[in-house]
């Protein structure tokens, strides 16, 4: 399912650092350091705090070869028990340099997954859900820096219209879904590790030259209606500003 992509105000002026009225708000913003951010690195290239590049300040640069990138977040702040929380928002800002393949610029999907490794083994690395921020990543399309978000309800035990899951396969198409006795609650009571890649689970893509800054990843749920803060979306609406 395409995400649905639209305008919108940002909620974070209306917030706090650290927890506020019943809900919480964690940003790495890369003015600190990596605050538990973990990138690409190896003999494909390497990942590394820019000055002067992000959105404004410092941006998280990705210079890397591979079938794909992602990026992954296992400290507490960004790993913590959202089952509580009917409102949840994960965001981050993305500027994409170049992603070149085959001799031309290409698109990759590009998507948040909520990553539990304690999932009993069934054959899989790890148990997920995930949400497609949007399947067209590209220089073209995001050239300048582009905030990407989804707003959920985490308390609900049926995946949101829009969110896909991992950990077992669906005996008629193949194709990777939750377990049938996992929840997308219990996914997110229970996570590991959050991650930002652009392996859509299903795909598969040939080596391929990313260039790409991150900046302002940020989770963050709101307390109820009425206490002050707003509210983007909706349940698994993805939203989408652009910034000249």
């Amino acid at each position: 399912m395409i995400a649905t992509r639209s305008f919108a105000l940002c909620a974070a002026a209306a917030l706090s650092a650290g927890a506020f009225a019943g809900g919480f708000f964690v940003q790495t913003t890369f003015e600190n350091g990596l605050e538990g951010w973990v990138g690409p690195t190896g003999g494909g290239g390497s990942t590394f705090i820019e000055p002067g590049t992000g959105n404004p300040g410092n941006s998280l640069r990705t210079v890397f070869n591979n079938f794909g990138i992602t990026f992954v977040n296992s400290d507490p702040g960004f790993v913590r028990d959202l089952s509580s929380h009917s409102s949840v928002t994960f965001s981050v800002d993305v500027q994409v340099n170049s992603i070149f393949f085959f001799s031309q610029e290409v698109s990759r999907p590009w998507l948040v997954e909520f990553r539990d490794y304690d999932n009993g083994g069934s054959g899989y690395p790890w148990d997920s859900v995930w949400f497609l921020l949007t399947p067209e990543l590209s220089s073209a399309a995001h050239g300048d820096w582009t905030t990407f978000s989804v707003t959920f309800d985490a308390t609900q035990a049926a995946l949101p219209a829009g969110w896909g899951g991992y950990g077992e396969e669906d005996p008629n198409t193949f194709e990777p879904i939750l377990p049938a006795h996992r929840t997308f609650a219990d996914i997110m009571a229970t996570y590991d590790q959050i991650a930002i890649t652009t392996f859509q689970p299903g795909f598969f893509f040939g080596f391929t030259d990313h260039d790409i800054r991150l900046d302002n990843i940020t989770l963050s749920s709101v307390p109820a209606p009425g206490v002050g803060a707003m509210l983007l979306g909706a349940s698994g609406l993805a939203t989408l500003r652009r910034r000249r």
